[in-house]
């Protein structure tokens, strides 16, 4: 199980753990995110869905395998001993049907204005994270809310 490192102060806890975030997010590594989290860790993608341990994180983080050119940026806002909140921006492609279907779900939008072959968009998604993490480093809760749009 991967440890992250603690030393530094609580600056560096947050700043390591939105790093491999990135790094798991940008190469779709499900093993590395899961790597992040203790094993009861939970991981809220939204507000009223949770995904808890390691089995559920990597299950969920297959979503991300139907994006391409993945470019995350984030931002700490805040950082105590054993937590932080930090903004984060992420851009990537869609690659197929099913993700944009998953995605429109997700934030109400309506497919209509999409015809069947145009083709599909890159989005831009926009957010704040919160985590808590054990003492050892790993994080035991991740919770994200974030916006959406069509790049243009």
């Amino acid at each position: 199980m991967t440890r992250i490192s603690t030393t530094g102060g609580p600056q560096m806890l947050m700043q390591r753990f939105m790093e491999n975030y990135k790094k798991a997010w940008e190469t779709r590594d499900e093993f590395l995110l899961a790597s992040l989290f203790t094993e009861d860790g939970q991981y809220h993608n939204t507000p009223f869905a949770v995904q808890t341990g390691h089995t559920q994180i990597k299950q969920y983080w297959q979503r991300v395998k139907l994006q391409t050119d993945i470019v995350l940026t984030f931002d700490i806002l805040h950082a105590e001993a054993l937590g932080g909140i930090a903004h984060w921006h992420t851009t990537y492609q869609v690659t197929s049907e099913e993700m944009f279907a998953m995605w429109a779900a997700s934030t109400g939008t309506s497919q209509l204005a999409r015809q069947p072959g145009d083709p599909l968009p890159r989005l831009a998604l926009d957010g704040v994270a919160v985590a808590e993490f054990e003492a050892g480093g790993l994080c035991r809760d991740f919770r994200i809310w974030w916006h959406s749009v069509v790049e243009t």
